[in-house]
């Protein structure tokens, strides 16, 4: 065992070292941004209009055709915003120091072009199950949009989300949850994990309907949650708001002139685990979200491709508000691990209430994520064994659920890097290939908009 968890570390440090995905994944980004004209920009305040407006939510009821724009998207948020915005972004900083945020939101900026192409494609390339449910994501745009001498990239794809999402990612997610709540409230691990597994398996067999009200109400519900606690705890300390600004982007292009010299921080250090984190909690170019926007009920595949941005801006908000409290309360300690150091930050700003403030938003941070990486598996299973699949997978994962709570899951975590490491390829390639595709729906939507009377 301990030869297996030795040799997944060392691909994982090749497979998401500064040669390999962080600078194709940042290179696809940048890429789709300058090919799409800063889409993410020019169309930020059209698509905050169609989003908070009303055009995404009306009168599209989920079923086998879909659901509404603004389900899809809060499917989509419900897996980016996991645990890693809690924990890992503390642990960025740790390992890069505070620049490492700056690196995180310019990830994220390039990662909304890159999304946006995502969502493009999903709705591009969508088609129906056996059946009749829509169905969307890399699997289906690879074999559509290249053609089905591309087909093994499907499967291979499929395969590694099952594995790495649907599976092993939920043992992590809850294992987070029974941790948190042991720690918290001295609940036992496999209290925790019966329930979670109960609670996760009443959404996956309610169908796509239930698992879409349950995301629509719990993801702004959680997201607002830790907003509010972090804004409470930044402003008790607003003295200290400015001088952790000056100090990321200080120690973003100059670490030594923080003291970041003495502890080995770098530009370039603080760049890697800046990027891979922003990359891992947007999930922007893994191929991950793609599922959920492609099965809305739109007119015009850009416009959820413009919605697609605000996951990331979402995730962004989150891992912000992580770091500025972690910043403003003082309790910056870099032997500390990810979620210790985010709980002592909550600790200092809310007292006796920062703990379990903690434990309760990993987890519904953490449940969401388990219901929206269900579904991205769900998606492929259909993929590779048809509707007939759904009934053993549902079961296995809430088995994966059950016995994550009470595992160590050091080899675990290791595992599901590697499978996420894994279907990143697939998706890489058909979005490179595909870019026409993605250039041509935007030409094709910004003459529409052109052709409407303006109001």
């Amino acid at each position: 065992m301990e030869l297996l968890n030795t040799c997944v570390h060392d691909i994982n440090r090749y497979l998401w070292g500064v040669f390999f995905l962080i600078p194709l994944l940042c290179g696809t980004g940048i890429f789709y941004t300058i090919r799409l004209r800063f889409v993410q920009v020019r169309y930020f305040g059209w698509a905050a209009r169609y989003l908070f407006g009303g055009a995404s939510l009306f009168g599209k009821k989920a079923d086998q055709s879909g659901m509404s724009s603004f389900q899809a998207l809060a499917t989509a948020v419900a897996a980016q915003v996991g645990t890693g915005n809690v924990a890992g972004t503390a642990t960025a900083i740790v390992s890069g120091g505070p620049g490492a945020l700056f690196w995180l939101w310019l990830a994220a900026f390039f990662g909304m072009a890159t999304i946006f192409a995502e969502a493009v494609l999903a709705l591009t390339f969508r088609t129906r199950d056996a059946s009749g449910h829509i169905v969307g994501g890399p699997a289906y745009y690879i074999t559509l949009g290249m053609g089905k001498k591309y087909r093994f990239l499907s499967y291979f794809f499929a395969v590694a989300i099952i594995i790495a999402l649907g599976c092993i990612g939920n043992m992590v997610q809850s294992n987070s949850i029974s941790l948190a709540m042991q720690s918290a409230f001295d609940i036992p691990l496999w209290v925790s994990g019966v329930a979670t597994a109960v609670l996760a398996g009443s959404v996956f067999f309610g169908g796509i309907g239930r698992l879409a009200s349950v995301t629509e109400k719990l993801v702004p519900l959680m997201a607002a949650t830790y907003l509010i606690g972090g804004s409470f705890v930044i402003l008790c300390h607003w003295d200290q708001i400015l001088p952790a600004f000056e100090l990321i982007f200080t120690a973003a292009f100059n670490p030594q002139a923080v003291g970041g010299g003495a502890l080995g921080f770098t530009v370039a250090k603080a760049m890697q685990f800046g990027v891979a984190r922003g990359l891992f909690s947007n999930e922007a170019g893994m191929g991950s979200t793609p599922h959920a926007h492609a099965i809305a009920k739109v007119e015009h595949p850009a416009e959820q491709g413009l919605v697609a941005i605000f996951g990331v801006f979402a995730t962004v908000l989150i891992v912000t508000f992580t770091g500025i409290v972690i910043l403003v309360t003082g309790v910056l300690d870099y032997q500390s691990t990810g979620i210790e150091l985010t709980q002592r930050a909550y600790d200092v700003g809310l007292g006796d209430y920062g703990r379990a403030f903690v434990a309760i938003c990993l987890f519904f941070f953490a449940y969401s994520t388990i219901i929206g990486w269900y579904f991205f598996g769900s998606q492929n299973v259909r993929f590779l064994f048809g509707p007939k699949g759904l009934f053993p997978y549902r079961l296995i994962v809430c088995l994966f659920i059950g016995f994550g709570a009470v595992l160590k899951v050091d080899l675990v975590w290791a595992l599901a890097d590697l499978f996420n490491g894994l279907m990143v390829i697939p998706n890489l390639i058909a979005l490179l290939c595909l870019h026409k595709v993605v250039v041509r729906c935007l030409e094709d939507f910004e003459q529409k908009l052109q052709q409407q009377p303006s109001k």
